[in-house]
């Protein structure tokens, strides 16, 4: 899975009427890739009903993806990358016999092996709040080739610590959009979130 931006905007409990308009503003501004959680109400229908407007370049994907049924419904309905919260082997190998990318979450280094041994694209680290960017430097270490996601608590005053210690991309929600912004559905001030957020992250295209 290439992220040229490596950043992943989660959206979790939107509603399905405003979602449009998110996406819309958040890849013109410069997102690349967004995640709508399964957990979220029309979860389904919203990646069904948006996935043909994803602009060239562009990713919409499923999130809380936690066993292999919910795998085949969002495959199903058109993710285009998957994204779990936790190491499930078969869910990997699932979205590697439908070539979708998945990003399988992790928190232990023998769950990070797990999760790259069966076929993940990229191993999400959660929640890496509780063990900030230091445990991002540690994992490093035996597993430098693991492309690993930061997700859990990165926020505009710790996402450089967190690319310093050896994170290939992070995943982000209200500290990316702006919790207030989305509460108010104010598309500008989520527009500015959002480039601002996507400023302080390396240049991947260097």
């Amino acid at each position: 899975m290439k992220l040229d931006v490596p950043v992943i905007g989660i959206l979790r409990g939107v509603e399905a009427a405003f979602f449009r308009s998110i996406m819309d503003v958040s890849f013109v501004s410069g997102l690349q890739a967004i995640e709508i959680t399964m957990n979220t109400d029309q979860a389904l229908n919203i990646v069904s009903a948006n996935i043909a407007s994803v602009p060239s370049g562009k990713l919409l994907g499923m999130g809380t993806i936690r066993n292999l049924a919910e795998a085949r419904k969002a495959v199903e309905a058109g993710a285009m990358f998957l994204v779990t919260p936790n190491t499930d082997p078969e869910v990997i190998r699932y979205a590697k016999s439908k070539s979708v990318p998945i990003i399988s979450g992790a928190l232990t280094p023998t769950e990070v092996y797990t999760a790259w041994s069966a076929g993940a694209d990229m191993v999400k680290v959660f929640p890496c709040r509780s063990f900030g960017p230091e445990y991002f430097r540690e994992l490093r270490g035996p597993y430098e080739l693991i492309p690993l996601v930061a997700v859990g608590g990165v926020d505009m005053d710790n996402i450089r610590e967190y690319f310093a210690a050896g994170a290939g991309a992070v995943g982000a929600s209200t500290s990316l959009f702006g919790r207030k912004a989305l509460m108010e559905r104010d598309l500008e001030a989520i527009a500015q979130n959002v480039k601002k957020f996507i400023a302080l992250c390396p240049d991947l295209k260097k």
